[in-house]
Parts: C-alpha cells; structure tokens; sequence
C-alpha cells in the first residue's frame, strides 16, 4: 500500500516541481523516500515481501527520479544532458528486460553498485530541491547536491553496464545452465 501511495504521489510531485511550489514537492518527495524506506522495513520484519511489491518499489523510485530530473531540466535547474543521461541509462536497463524476457530469463539480481547509484540519486535530487526550496541554503545544499548527482550518474551508467555485461553472459548460456534467477528488479 506504501508504494502504491508513492507511485499516485509521483504525479502530484511533478506538478508541484513544474509550477515551482519548491518547498510542497520538497516535502511531497521527503515523505516519499520516508514511506519508501518504512515499506522495506515492514515487509521484511513481517515477512511482507511479495513479488508486486517488488514490482511497485523500484518502480516508484525510477519514477520519482524521473519526475525529479524531468521537473528540474524543464525548470533549467539542472542541464538537459544530465536529464539524458540518467533517461538513457533506464531506458538500456528496459531494453535489456525485453531481452532477458525474450530469451526465456527472468530479472538479474539487484548489484549493489546499482544500490549505491540510486542511494546517491536520492540524496542529490532532494538536496538540489532543497537550494530552489529555501535559497538561504543554496550554498551548502547546491554543492553537495551537485557532487551527489555526478557520483551517482557515474555510478548508475557504471553499473548499468555491470548489468549488460551480465545479460549477454545469461543470454549465451543454455536454457537452464543460468542457476536460480533473483526475482528482484536491476537498479
């Protein structure tokens, strides 16, 4: 139910970005990544995990930093070229799904490369939200948003490259010869 909420906030979020309300999509995307990490910690001390949670979670977290990425080049906070890379990247990441499918395999494992380009996504888009929220902390909040969001490009196209390398490997390989396949989404 958390990442169903999360996803109907996306929109909301957007919105919020795109007519520059800074300081309610600051708090929209605050709790987002709150009831992101509150999700994740009920269903696994419950014993809550199930395959569409699994499905929903990673969604609304490339949805949200898409929504965050698409509101702040449309806005000119940040450049386009970023808003490209980080497109690009999950748009290889859907186009090696379609291919992992077609050849009979379900997702790759999450990497944790992939974890800790995400991780530092989410800091840098609420931090760069932060400096166009309150621009008293434009000097602190910018810098370090900057450095997050660069890192963290870095770092998604690194593992996103991981995760090609991987899917020709698994792809090559005879039916059955790949051991288990994780039910979790790439990052």
């Amino acid at each position: 139910m958390l990442s169903m909420l999360r996803l109907a906030l996306v929109p909301v979020f957007l919105w919020l970005v795109l007519i520059e309300r800074d300081l309610l999509a600051l708090l929209v995307l605050i709790f987002s990544t709150a009831t992101d990490y509150l999700d994740g910690v009920i269903a696994r001390r419950f014993g809550l995990v199930t395959r569409l949670g699994q499905l929903i979670d990673p969604a609304a977290d490339r949805l949200f930093i898409f929504a965050t990425i698409l509101g702040l080049a449309f806005r000119d906070v940040i450049p386009w070229w970023l808003f490209l890379v980080i497109l690009g990247r999950d748009v290889m990441l859907l186009v090696l799904g379609i291919a992992l499918a077609n050849a009979g395999f379900g997702p790759l494992p999450v990497h944790h490369l992939g974890k800790v380009a995400t991780f530092c996504l989410f800091y840098a888009l609420p931090l760069l939200m932060l400096g166009q929220a309150l621009p008293a902390t434009a000097f602190v909040a910018d810098p370090l948003g900057w450095a997050f969001v660069l890192w963290g490009a870095f770092l998604y196209w690194w593992a996103g490259i991981i995760y090609a390398i991987e899917t020709v490997r698994v792809i090559r390989l005879p039916r059955g010869a790949a051991g288990p396949a994780s039910d979790s989404l790439t990052r």
